[in-house]
């Protein structure tokens, strides 16, 4: 279901978005850990647009839990880093061809993708929900049959729809973007969107137009974790997990949370 994207248009990608606000870029200073080497700056790769996850504010700065986990991680283990705003399925695919040595991205841990990915101890857990336009109609999933819904390409929201959608009758239309994927709700192209349950509730907050309509939790409560490829980059997943440790430990994880949730 991924998209590899052609290595030329990644580095496009990767110029044009290179101005995405100044904490697109950190470096974090090289006081923390011993184990992280000074010339050494490792490139992550996000995605654009997921809040409350990544995302530009109002001044054009890019912000987000992805943002501010990451800054403060590096910043207590002393490791420089170039945070890359590609999309979802650029990010990975630059993970996967060796343009970047991880991925932060509101990335589900799941079986499949382990086989491919090392990752980080989960930062994160999430489920999925399901919304409507506020004026909608549309009470629950068994409204849903005989409609179409949109879906985030490569997102544990996705994987809820193509689950559910023979049980409950309804077909899937798929979208790059979270703003893109709204807005064809909103517009009636679609009847309703599977999102994971922070960025529905962020957006919704926001007033992107949208109710919550039905949430599945049993079967699709997934961990957020950071990704390296498999086998390699072992010494950042383990300054990750070191790092996140210490922020949960001295209460700046949950300063982050605070920040960008309201039910946290």
């Amino acid at each position: 279901m991924k998209k590899f994207l052609s290595m030329a248009l990644i580095a496009a990608m990767t110029l044009s978005l290179a101005a995405c606000g100044s904490n697109a870029n950190n470096e974090a200073d090289s006081t923390g850990s011993d184990s992280a080497s000074s010339d050494k700056t490792y490139v992550i790769a996000t995605d654009t647009v997921f809040a409350p996850f990544e995302f530009s504010d109002e001044n054009n700065e890019f912000v987000g839990i992805d943002v501010d986990i990451l800054a403060a991680i590096a910043e207590d283990q002393g490791f420089k880093y170039e945070l890359t705003p590609l999309g979802f399925d650029a990010a990975v695919a630059s993970l996967e061809s060796g343009q970047s040595d991880g991925v932060i991205a509101g990335m589900s841990i799941t079986e499949e993708r382990q086989q491919k990915y090392d990752f980080s101890d989960t930062y994160y857990d999430s489920y999925v929900a399901i919304a409507a336009a506020e004026n909608s109609d549309i009470q629950g999933l068994e409204d849903l049959r005989g409609q179409t819904v949109a879906a985030k390409t490569g997102t544990q929201g996705a994987e809820c729809a193509e689950t559910l959608k023979e049980e409950y009758g309804f077909d899937i239309q798929y979208f790059d973007e979270s703003s893109l994927m709204y807005q064809d709700v909103i517009t009636g192209n679609t009847v309703a969107c599977f999102e994971d349950q922070p960025v529905m509730a962020y957006g919704i907050s926001q007033g992107n137009g949208l109710k919550i309509v039905a949430e599945e939790k049993e079967n699709f409560s997934t961990p957020y974790g950071f990704a390296v490829l498999k086998g390699q980059n072992a010494e950042l997943l383990e300054m990750f997990n070191a790092g996140l440790a210490n922020i949960k430990e001295n209460g700046t994880y949950d300063e982050i949370i605070a920040k960008y949730t309201s039910a946290e």
